[in-house]
């Protein structure tokens, strides 16, 4: 279904310049409609499915290849990356010597499925490893010179994973073991003094696989790996049955899910389906996850679990769960997780709700939002910063402080290099230390430099374009009608997914409908019943007390409507229907 020209007039999607959340509706441009109809006769796609392909910008040529990509086609060879050569046969040798091995892991998601993928991959080999995540807020984020020397201690090689490229100190200070970084974060101008450095990110690499979380780049390594064990006779262990840990990371740590990317979750959510590994099994059996695993669980109902442990609780409790083979030892830590992911979203509520508070009192207007205050638990400000993008379309840091020292987190918005930013703060003296990557980072700081680095901070931010739009867009993929959304359509739609960073789920507007009911439910969500006098739809909105939909909403049942939103299937007792996830909505009349 191409769509007609004049539904954008200039104005906005169906002529909404500014919706109830304040944003204006934009949909395919000319070029992009043109894409879709070529997609619609040439590929013999249905109209739905050939504007998502379109506004990926996948030609009718490359349509059947993106809808069924094959992870071999798009493997690189793992050593493009540098020093990979030198980290595989330095990990083939100490399997050969049978050296003792510690793995120094981040404490998120995609630093404990590193971790667990490098255990599985040497206890298949008949090696154990030792696993280190250090304590946030004892020992902050990456290596620190007494966890380091105490390992290499007992350790002859040392491998930190989702950390290190930064860590010149700590690396030299593990005397007598040798130290391997397999890491994804934004590199400095010189690397640390160790065996191999293998990031995508360094300064001397290419950027053709940046893209990469931590996981990633530890599943390059083992694939290398395995090639040389095959050149000396040896079998290596199945790589394709680790791939749920690679999709884990991938989504969680909100890489983009476009080329590689995308056919390791794809892959790792039909790993994922067959209930092979006890702890995510445990996890999902938990969190009452009663179908195979989409990305959207991946990233909202599994992986907070797993991050719950490294944010308020025991550190090492998500990496431990999913290297275990143990049902029982499964479904114990699984539980644990899940009690600390509960306490975890109490403590991120409180913090949520002051930080938001503070923010508004200085105003939403500038290029940066931020906020910082004394006790904030520097397990949440992370998600709290990702909570304050959503609500203001820009970058948000927020900080917590700990007498004179400040530990906050950073979320950015696509576009805009948060990571980069912080880290010439750094390098300018303006914080104590700080990185990470394009879309999220860390900092740490004293309470003399806050209003300093926050000033700078929001120059440099303003440079690349943050805040310069005004209260932000929505982007449409075209428009719907209430009957043609089936659960049909929803699985063809799903042949173009998985979705997530810079792949954005189809998001469709559905013009003129009326309110026929609303209601709250939960935590500040809102039920709605939508009709176009045939076809009645059912919608959900999610966190519209924050949003402001539930006030704007509240009190005009019967009037018309313009929604946008996600259309998906909702499971309940057995059944399935179709519903709209509502993301904003404009008058009609």
């Amino acid at each position: 279904m191409s769509l007609p020209q004049h539904m954008e007039n200039g104005l906005g999607f169906l002529g909404v310049t500014r919706s109830l959340t304040g944003r204006r509706w934009v949909g395919p441009d000319p070029e992009t409609a043109r894409l879709a109809g070529a997609l619609e006769q040439r590929a013999g796609l249905e109209g739905a499915l050939a504007q998502v392909l379109a506004r990926r910008g996948v030609t009718p040529e490359a349509a059947a290849g993106f809808l069924a990509p094959a992870l071999r086609d798009l493997m690189p060879d793992p050593r493009h990356l540098k020093d990979m050569d030198t980290a595989a046969a330095r990990v083939i040798a100490a399997l050969e010597r049978r050296e003792r091995i510690a793995i120094f892991a981040d404490y998120d998601v995609d630093g404990g499925a590193s971790a667990a993928l490098l255990i599985d991959w040497l206890r298949a080999l008949g090696r154990p490893a030792t696993l280190y995540i250090p304590d946030r807020i004892d020992e902050g984020y990456g290596p620190n010179e007494p966890a380091m020397a105490a390992l290499a201690r007992e350790h002859d090689l040392i491998i930190c994973v989702d950390c290190g490229t930064l860590s010149h100190g700590p690396i030299a200070a593990a005397a007598g073991a040798e130290v391997i970084v397999l890491d994804h974060h934004l590199a400095g101008a010189t690397l640390p003094d160790c065996v191999a450095v293998v990031n995508p990110n360094r300064q001397d690499e290419d950027g053709s696989l940046a893209h990469l979380c931590a996981a990633g780049v530890v599943f390059l390594l083992l694939v290398e790996a395995n090639r040389r064990l095959r050149e000396a006779g040896r079998k290596g262990p199945d790589l394709i049955a680790m791939l749920d840990l690679v999709a884990l990371a991938t989504v969680a740590d909100v890489a983009p899910l476009t080329g590689l990317n995308r056919a390791f979750v794809r892959q790792g959510l039909k790993v994922m389906a067959r209930r092979a590994r006890p702890g995510l099994v445990a996890l999902g059996d938990v969190a009452r996850l009663d179908r195979p695993p989409t990305s959207y669980h991946l990233g909202f109902v599994l992986g907070p679990r797993v991050n719950a442990g490294g944010r308020i609780g025991a550190a090492d409790l998500g990496a431990r769960l999913l290297a275990t083979t143990d049902p029982a030892e499964a479904a114990a830590m699984a539980k644990r997780l899940d009690d600390l992911n509960t306490d975890r979203r109490e403590i991120e509520g409180r913090v949520r709700e002051a930080a938001l508070a503070q923010a508004e009192a200085r105003g939403l207007e500038a290029a940066l939002v931020w906020a910082a205050e004394d006790g904030w638990h520097p397990g949440v400000v992370g998600i709290v910063a990702a909570r304050l993008k959503e609500v203001t379309h820009r970058p948000a840091v927020v900080i917590g402080f700990d007498g004179d020292a400040g530990k906050g987190s950073g979320r950015s918005v696509t576009g805009v290099d948060l990571g980069a930013a912080i880290q010439r703060l750094a390098a300018e003296g303006l914080i104590e230390k700080g990185g990470g990557h394009k879309m999220a980072a860390g900092l740490s700081l004293t309470r003399a430099q806050l209003g300093p680095a926050m000033a700078r901070l929001t120059e440099l931010l303003a440079r690349q374009g943050a805040g310069a739009h005004g209260p932000g867009e929505l982007r449409l993929d075209g428009m719907l009608m209430p009957a043609a959304c089936t659960v049909e359509l929803i699985e063809q739609l799903d042949e173009a997914g998985p979705f997530g960073a810079a792949a954005p789920a189809p998001r469709f507007a559905l013009p003129a409908l009326r309110i026929r009911h609303l209601r709250p439910v939960g935590d500040g969500h809102l039920k709605l019943t939508l009709s176009d006098g045939g076809v009645t739809l059912d919608a959900i909105c999610f966190n519209a007390g924050s949003s402001g939909l539930d006030a704007a909403l509240q009190g005009h049942a019967g009037r018309a409507v313009h929604v946008a939103g996600r259309i998906e299937v909702n499971h309940w007792n057995g059944r399935q229907s179709v519903q709209l996830r509502l993301d904003d909505v404009a008058w009609a009349e």
